[in-house]
């Protein structure tokens, strides 16, 4: 039923609702300037820290100590203050966290270094710096954590929440609503909506205030609503109301949010572009795409497999390479023609595990491969077949984490098969994979199986991060040895 217009018990605690506003913009420009302070007593007391480390193991006591933990500390706030935080934002992830948390440590790393370097400061050696970094990493990524549960647990008792109504149909949106009326951490307090006509199932967006046309009129006259943000689903159909509206909210200070209602065809993750003054939604959202995103992964992979390549590589190639060439005639290396980035092909490298073979390059390998030699499937199970592709990662062809190169044949079949089977190619194979750590790793006997590899394989294209990479290389450490390593 449609209210009479009392709102008793939702009273704005303030006299009007710009009062509001301030105290809600207040209260976040509070959270991230106390998680700055909290970071910045952390940040001095992993210097303290290193000190007394450094102290106790060389005898000595590094000059001008105190100058530079201020120095280290206006830089850390400086870079901090020009990248922000995300920890308050109504909807955030701990991913999210973590990658803003890199995109502000990069920067700090390589002025900080540049700054020790040029002070001849006795501490810049790798042995100290790099634990130190990788502790500020932790430390900063754990206090931001707790901070963002405080954040929650003071929304949830009702404080730092914006009041908002929603404004045309909202069953298309049904997923969004859910969201953000169920959760009280996510600071949302719906006031009521607007539609035709009433829709049962979205109680919970408040009672049913009245018709579109009557959204500006109804807010006119109830002020004591202190609505701060307005969403908005009408389509262009409703050109002239929608103006009006939006004229209604920038006189009056609310935040006017359009809601594009194309999501009965999809419900995956959509980026925005703005062409000409017009939002364009992109299908395809592709964190990869840029730059530094692919800066940061490329840095990683370089050194990661600069590591592998220096210190285990000679080891390995020393242990199996002869083993490889006693289990049967034929190169310790194999090489084979894969779709890599954009489809280009490419020469994938890896320890021989098999016996040389007419169709190496037409047939999976299966659990009980008569092709395989007993050294071959000892080191497939382990992975060290794999070990080479650091190779192909340092030559730029691979990177550490991305969907499995699949052969050329391959390619050919599932692309035919499977309507958005190149999508993976969107991004640089991988040494190992989502699909892999989730289950969907060996022999693919039903279409079904390739199926699922490339819907996880385009979920990584579309949600990639570094804290991702992380999460898949540890679970690829893990799943070492499992029974579908064949």
């Amino acid at each position: 039923m449609k209210p009479d217009g009392g709102f008793a018990t939702v009273l704005c605690p303030f006299q009007n609702r710009n009062n509001m506003v301030r105290f809600n913009q207040s209260s976040d420009k509070i959270i991230r300037m106390l998680t700055l302070a909290g970071e910045l007593v952390v940040f001095n007391l992993l210097l303290v820290l290193l000190y007394a480390v450094y102290v106790h193991y060389s005898g000595t006591y590094p000059p001008s100590y105190k100058r530079l933990m201020l120095l280290m500390s206006v830089i850390y706030g400086l870079v901090n203050l020009q990248s922000g935080m995300v920890l308050h934002h109504r909807f955030v992830t701990a991913e999210q966290i973590f990658n803003r948390i890199i995109a502000t440590l990069f920067p700090f790393i390589l002025i900080s270094l540049l700054v020790l370097w040029a002070m001849r400061w006795p501490l810049f050696t790798w042995s100290f710096m790099v634990p130190f970094y990788l502790a500020v990493i932790i430390a900063v990524f754990l206090w931001r954590w707790l901070a963002r549960q405080m954040v929650k647990r003071t929304r949830a008792s009702g404080r730092n929440q914006r009041r908002a109504v929603f404004v045309g149909p909202p069953e298309q949106v049904f997923h969004l609503i859910e969201q953000m009326a169920n959760s009280p951490i996510d600071g949302y307090h719906f006031m009521g909506y607007f539609n035709d006509k009433e829709v049962e199932k979205v109680s919970k967006l408040g009672p049913w205030l009245g018709k579109c046309e009557e959204a500006t009129a109804y807010l006119e006259k109830h002020p004591e609503m202190c609505v701060e943000e307005l969403y908005c689903t009408l389509s262009s159909k409703y050109d002239e109301l929608v103006h009006d509206i939006l004229a209604y909210t920038e006189n009056h200070l609310i935040r006017f949010f359009s809601i594009p209602t194309n999501f009965n065809y999809t419900r995956r993750s959509m980026s925005m572009e703005i062409l000409a003054g017009i939002p364009v939604f992109s299908l395809h959202n592709e964190p990869l795409t840029f730059v530094g995103n692919r800066w940061l992964k490329r840095a990683f992979d370089i050194s990661l497999s600069l590591g592998v390549i220096v210190f285990i590589f000679p080891i390995v190639l020393l242990v199996f390479g002869p083993l490889i060439k006693l289990s049967s005639p034929g190169p310790i290396f194999f090489r084979q023609k894969r779709s890599g980035l954009n489809g280009k092909e490419f020469y994938c490298l890896k320890f021989r595990s098999m016996r040389v073979n007419a169709d190496c390059d037409k047939l999976q390998a299966t659990r009980h491969d008569p092709r395989k030699t007993r050294v071959g499937e000892f080191m497939r199970r382990t992975n060290i077949d794999e070990l080479p592709q650091f190779i192909n990662v340092l030559l730029g062809d691979m990177s550490v984490v991305g969907p499995r190169p699949h052969m050329l044949e391959h390619t050919k079949i599932y692309s035919d098969l499977i309507g958005n089977y190149m999508l993976r190619h969107f991004v640089k194979p991988g040494i190992t994979g989502y699909a892999q750590v989730t289950g969907f790793r060996g022999e693919t006997r039903e279409l079904w199986q390739m199926q699922e590899r490339v819907r996880r394989d385009i979920y990584y294209v579309e949600h990639w991060s570094f804290a991702f990479d992380l999460w898949i290389i540890f679970r690829t450490i893990v799943n070492i040895g499992e029974p579908k390593a064949y």
